[in-house]
């Protein structure tokens, strides 16, 4: 059963998924292969997905601490299968885990 919680998380990893794609573009002048570009994005769409996963209801401070450490883990995969080369992705995923796992929260107390 698809909650909203799950559903939010989702959809803000999509959409995060797109800035990256459109930061990626520009910091390689528009030269990056399009299956690098789609990875980045569905990199970004799991990390919606294991953070819309139901964990246990956090205090803000450790609920936006298990966004970065969730979105840390699951942006690792892509950093790693870039030859560790891609940091500034690699911080945004961090970044986005906190996002998402916000928006995400906020959704689910309405």
């Amino acid at each position: 059963m698809m909650t909203k919680r799950i559903n939010v998380a989702l959809l803000a990893g999509a959409v995060l998924g797109v800035f990256c794609i459109v930061g990626a573009l520009v910091r390689s002048g528009f030269q990056v292969e399009y299956y690098l570009l789609f990875s980045l994005w569905y990199n970004r769409l799991l990390m919606g997905l294991v953070i819309g996963l139901p964990w246990p209801r956090l205090g803000m401070p450790k609920l936006l601490a298990r966004g970065a450490v969730l979105g840390l883990i699951v942006s690792f995969a892509f950093y790693s299968a870039t030859g560790f080369s891609d940091v500034v992705s690699f911080l945004a995923g961090i970044v986005y885990g906190v996002i998402i796992e916000y928006l995400a929260d906020r959704t689910e107390r309405v």
